[in-house]
């Protein structure tokens, strides 16, 4: 799995301070979107399956549907010019990302939830293969959604099927301030609340039960927070691993 892994390393530094960030074109700000388009899948990097740092990941059948909420980072200058997973070279100045889980190409909209920005990448990378991390922009993606600064921020990401108008001409979301995590999803209300229970004894006070009569849905769903921002996230994220919840994830209310 190495030669398709080459272009998105498992580990990468943090995103550099805001005096040191690398250069960008006077005209970035009038870098185009990605045109979602009809591609067939790319030869590399569409296995079923792979390994990375003993995590197996799998890879998705099809992108139809694909709508997460999660924690969006960038890669930029190291992995400039070197060779994506789908055999592209990337190129930080273009409109790409890199996902773990998405077929290779897939169109995606990402939307930032802190203010509602967004913009429309052409995924052809695997990674980012950090602890609760959803997607890798590309430098030129992550500077038109205001997010080179910080280096993350929390995001929603909506694969596009080619051919929508009304997914390609919808205006960006307004900010969500408020984001939760949800831990899991139980059919038994007592399972749910002796999950509640637990994680109330293990001091996250804000653990609470929403019920199908709230959602309209059959499952009582356990969620925490609301949380406030990436850097709460992950502590939260990796208090619940050490729990035994490594699968919680952001979700809007």
């Amino acid at each position: 799995m190495g030669a398709l892994l080459s272009g998105c390393a498992t580990t990468r530094p943090p995103a550099p301070s805001p005096t040191v960030l690398p250069h960008l074109p006077t005209d970035w700000r009038s870098t185009p979107n990605a045109v979602p388009r009809y591609l067939p899948p790319a030869p590399r990097g569409n296995p079923p399956f792979y390994d990375v740092d003993g995590r197996r990941y799998y890879v998705l059948a099809s992108a139809e549907g694909y709508d997460r909420i999660g924690v969006a980072s960038w890669y930029g200058p190291t992995f400039d010019g070197k060779y994506t997973s789908d055999g592209d070279l990337y190129n930080m100045y273009a409109m790409t990302a890199a996902n773990k889980v998405l077929p290779l190409p897939t169109f995606v909209r990402v939307t930032d939830l802190g203010n509602g920005r967004s913009v429309i990448v052409k995924v052809d990378d695997r990674g980012p293969f950090v602890a609760h991390r959803l997607i890798d922009l590309s430098y030129v993606a992550a500077a038109k959604l205001g997010m080179l600064g910080t280096g993350t921020a929390m995001v929603e990401v909506r694969a596009i099927t080619p051919g929508n108008p009304e997914v390609l001409t919808a205006s960006a979301e307004s900010p969500a301030p408020m984001l939760y995590v949800q831990v899991g999803a139980f059919a038994v209300p007592a399972n749910a609340q002796r999950v509640v229970a637990r994680l109330q004894a293990a001091g996250i006070a804000r653990a609470f039960i929403l019920s199908p009569s709230v959602t309209g849905g059959r499952l009582y769903k356990v969620r925490v927070g609301p949380v406030s921002g990436v850097p709460q996230y992950d502590a939260l994220a990796a208090q619940l691993a050490a729990l035994g919840y490594p699968g919680a994830e952001l979700v809007k209310p």
